[in-house]
């Protein structure tokens, strides 16, 4: 796929190089030259101006390679990772417009004297743009999150994968992706911080004696936590009896896990439960219908 990219880059660069040559031949330049007065466009200025397009696009790609291939040891230099790679790309554009603007003909220095008066007036019109920027990297300092964390923002709950100046794309667990602007990234609820519980509610009959019952539940805790070492971090917990129902006893118990493990481990739980239960003799109890003939 990259280098399907490169191939029509360089393509464009031939096409673009061939029209500008035919413009020239044309004259075509030479009206837009006296409109433009402080620009040099001649075909040895386009020719530069490509070859420095073309040169930073190289740099920076080779710069977003080489980092890539950085080992990685957690979220927090990953995190660095995706900053770096932005602050290259918007330095490449800015160091592109204005070296190209240079090579036009135009005065860098007049346009710098003048930026006071610029910022202000674009400055009303940026204002979120300013704020995401700032918010980014108050975010980065203080270690809010990292890319790999589990985060929840407005009720969207998923792993971020990359945190860019501007903005912080989240993606969750059915592979949508959420953009979100670093400004609007408030009330964030960072699930990567502590280790997550998992919980399963399960009922037995009222007919159950429930003393004998308990009795056979720390045995059954460690056998389910040695069969899933990989998912529990340690073996679940008999909180007790949650609640008297219509149709039996609710007993409720939980188990630690990672994060990004907690639907799994709350399924898996379930599972073992409602099996060691059945080797137990013990029924969960559900809704049954009676019909009698008259």
């Amino acid at each position: 796929m990259k280098s399907k990219k490169i191939v029509r880059f360089i393509i464009s660069i031939i096409l673009m190089l061939i029209l500008v040559k035919v413009s020239l031949l044309s004259n075509v330049f030479s009206s837009l030259d006296d409109l433009l007065n402080g620009f040099t466009i001649s075909f040895e200025t386009i020719y530069r101006l490509v070859i420095m397009l073309l040169v930073v696009y190289v740099v920076c790609n080779f710069i977003n390679l080489a980092l890539s291939i950085i080992p990685l040891k957690n979220n927090r230099a990953k995190t660095m990772m995706t900053i770096f790679k932005s602050l290259t790309n918007y330095a490449g554009m800015i160091f592109a417009v204005c070296f190209g603007l240079s090579i036009l003909g135009v005065d860098i220095s007049t346009i710098v004297a003048s930026l006071g008066i610029v910022a202000l007036v674009i400055g009303f019109g940026a204002e979120s743009l300013i704020a995401d920027v700032i918010t980014g990297l108050f975010m980065i300092v203080e270690n809010q999150y990292n890319v790999g964390d589990i985060v929840e923002v407005s009720g969207f709950r998923g792993t971020v994968s990359t945190i860019g100046i501007r903005t912080t794309t989240i993606t969750d667990t059915g592979g949508n992706v959420k953009i979100v602007n670093n400004s609007n990234m408030k009330d964030i609820l960072n699930r990567s911080n502590k280790t997550s519980i998992a919980v399963s509610v399960i009922q037995i009959p009222y007919e159950t004696d429930i003393e004998v019952f308990e009795s056979k539940l720390p045995k059954m805790m460690d056998d389910i936590y040695n069969l899933h070492r990989d998912i529990m971090k340690s073996a679940p917990q008999y909180l007790g009896v949650s609640s008297l129902d219509a149709s039996g006893i609710s007993l409720k118990f939980i188990v630690e896990v990672e994060e990004e493990n907690i639907y799994k481990g709350q399924r898996i739980l379930n599972r073992e439960l409602l099996v060691f239960f059945r080797k137990a003799n013990v029924e969960v109890p559900y809704p049954k219908m009676d019909v009698h003939n008259i």
